[in-house]
């Protein structure tokens, strides 16, 4: 009896994050939406989100780096870009929705290359909750 109930609490545990998994409207306002040119500062890999940095310099010569947020690195992988397709020092322009809390910790929607602008490199899937349409 101990086994089972040590066994279930430890699915609980592993569970748990899952529950407390954030939907697109928690973080992110639908109505605002940012497109801005800058160069890729860092690319992360990791689950249960990507995440991609990109410095903007304003007219002002101020800095403000953008914390964009992808869907999961698989999804990412399955429509087909890979870890080859966009590195850190390549200028890019995006467009996302702000983060309601802090505007620059946003939701990706669209990505290009200003190298080649025609070719879009990710095509956004909102990052939300498991099973939420």
């Amino acid at each position: 009896m101990k086994r089972i109930l040590m066994a279930g609490v430890g699915l609980f545990c592993l569970a748990a994050p899952v529950l407390a998994h954030h939907g697109f409207e928690t973080e992110y306002d639908n109505n605002k939406t940012i497109t801005a040119t800058g160069v890729v500062s860092k690319i992360e890999w990791t689950n249960p989100h990507m995440h991609l940095y990109v410095d903007v310099t304003n007219a002002a010569g101020k800095v403000t780096t953008y914390n964009l947020e992808l869907t999961s690195p698989n999804a990412i992988q399955r429509q087909g870009w890979n870890k080859n397709d966009l590195v850190a020092g390549e200028k890019v322009t995006f467009k996302a929705h702000a983060g309601k809390v802090v505007e620059e910790r946003a939701a990706l929607d669209s990505l290009v290359k200003v190298s080649a602008p025609t070719q879009e490199i990710f095509k956004g899937q909102r990052p939300e909750s498991p099973g939420s349409n």
